[in-house]
């Protein structure tokens, strides 16, 4: 099955002869050359290969269904030419390129845990204060079992303890959310992918056309089996009651019904694959925001701007960078397209709305939406 799948894709997007007898040592040395976050070790779990694959494939469809300008070929060139430079190469630099943003809706935005971190979510990978570190009480065979579909089919309970706790409302966007709102409001904004589950850019003001959220969010929910959709307020209900709550909806639906979010095995929403080929195509800045770039196929996502693109990662620590696992990703070092801001997202991105001039609009911004949440 492993060589079949390979064998098919690799007709339809390569062009490449590969044979059912083809070794696997070969199909992954030739998945590592058209799947630029592969390695090419055999030690890979092949289920994780092909599932990443998967993924890849429908990135590059869909990609190759917009026309020539986001083709494999062009995507390969995208190593950091003169065609998209900053003027200086710090935050100065990026607020001149926003201010110089001649055409709307150009600006894309990644972001991901580290956003919410100041809102009080924890993000999922930091030691002894992340989201897996803090599972300790959920009696999990291991921390990621929790987004785990075959474990939520037969212990659904921890996962329903957890919506409880992260269920949006409870937190307030930060200014990081509230930035991305202002780029919408100034007409700047083209898209915004999102890891996040916590739906804070929505509550932020970030209208559901202009938001993709990769790996879903509370917005909407349905059943697990048969895909209907479920109204998110009986979920939302049932989650406060505890047990009896969502056995309850269990019993109404006749199946298990969560949140809309996105677990492992699971693949990404349609609109996620369907939009990437457009969006990124047409971009001239791509600013990414508080993620570790570790989870395909967002991560991958870096590499799909055009050349004339310039890209920025505002973190704690860099992220992303050019490796044998992201092959288009970030390069710092030689000062063309790409910028690091390191720091707290909140801070640098407030000291950026200064230099931008839209402190006013950011103080108006922030008092709506708190008084929203509070009323």
């Amino acid at each position: 099955q492993f060589r079949a799948n390979h064998s098919v894709l690799a007709r339809k997007f390569g062009g490449t002869r590969v044979s059912r007898s083809t070794s696997i040592p070969r199909l992954t040395r030739y998945t590592h050359a058209r799947v630029p976050f592969i390695s090419s070790s055999t030690s890979f779990d092949r289920q994780f290969v092909r599932r990443i694959w998967k993924g890849r494939a429908m990135l590059v469809a869909a990609a190759n269904s917009s026309g020539p300008q986001v083709t494999s070929a062009k995507r390969q060139e995208h190593t950091g030419t003169d065609l998209g430079r900053f003027t200086s190469y710090d935050l100065d630099g990026l607020a001149e390129k926003i201010k110089n943003q001649k055409k709307k809706n150009k600006i894309v935005v990644m972001v991901g845990a580290g956003i919410s971190c100041n809102a009080g979510i924890p993000d999922f990978r930091t030691p002894g204060t992340g989201l897996y570190s803090n599972l300790m009480s959920y009696s999990l065979p291991h921390p990621e079992a929790i987004f785990d579909l075959s474990f939520f089919r037969s212990n659904p309970e921890p996962f329903y303890r957890l919506c409880q706790e992260i269920w949006p409302g409870q937190y307030t966007p930060t200014p990081t959310h509230l930035f991305i709102s202002l780029l919408h409001q100034k007409q700047l904004l083209k898209r915004c992918y999102t890891q996040n589950i916590d739906s804070l850019e929505t509550q932020a003001g970030v209208p559901s056309d202009k938001l993709i959220a990769a790996h879903g969010n509370f917005d909407s929910a349905s059943g697990i089996d048969t895909g209907r959709p479920v109204p998110i307020s009986e979920v939302k209900a049932a989650c406060s009651k505890g047990l009896d709550g969502w056995k309850d909806l269990n019993s109404k639906y006749g199946e298990l019904v969560k949140p809309n979010i996105v677990f492992f095995g699971e693949q990404l929403p349609d609109r996620f694959y369907a939009s990437v080929a457009n969006d990124f195509s047409e971009c001239d800045l791509l600013i990414v925001i508080g993620t570790s770039l570790v989870v395909q196929p967002f991560a991958s996502l870096i590499g799909f701007p055009p050349p004339s693109c310039v890209r920025v990662l505002i973190n704690r620590e860099s992220a992303g960078e050019s490796r044998m696992m992201l092959r288009q990703g970030f390069n710092f070092t030689e000062r063309k397209r790409d910028l690091f801001l390191q720091g707290d997202c909140d801070q640098v991105v407030t000291e950026l709305i200064s230099k931008l001039d839209w402190t006013k609009d950011f103080n108006v911004l922030r008092k709506t939406k708190e008084d929203a949440i509070s009323s």
